[in-house]
């Protein structure tokens, strides 16, 4: 299935805000400054498996090689959607400290 330009674009941009607006509230509550960016990859892989999360404990194998199998049929442009995801998450982590810096004091 082809994704167009326009689906393309819209579709990093969604992911980034996405994930820096949740990694800034994290970030802001909990005050650690890259807990979303350490958090990232295991919703990513969320969103690429389709076994379920008790299925990683009872058939590890499985599950282990479907995910890499999935992982490594993922199009360029899924690819690029999940990157921007995670740039947004370090991103949020950035900002904060920067914030922090700054004397900006959240919660």
């Amino acid at each position: 299935m082809q994704m167009s330009i326009v689906v393309l674009i819209i579709s990093i941009v969604l992911f980034f805000v996405l994930f820096f607006g949740i990694g800034f509230i994290l970030n802001m509550l909990l005050r650690m400054s890259w807990v979303m960016a350490i958090i990232y990859p295991i919703i990513a892989i969320f969103i690429v498996d389709k076994v379920g999360f008790a299925e990683y404990f009872t058939n590890s194998k499985y599950a282990f090689q479907d995910l890499w199998s999935r992982i490594s049929a993922l199009a360029a442009a899924d690819i690029f959607i999940l990157i921007s995801g995670l740039a947004g998450a370090i991103a949020a982590g950035f900002t904060i400290k920067l914030l922090r810096k700054s004397g900006y004091q959240m919660f």
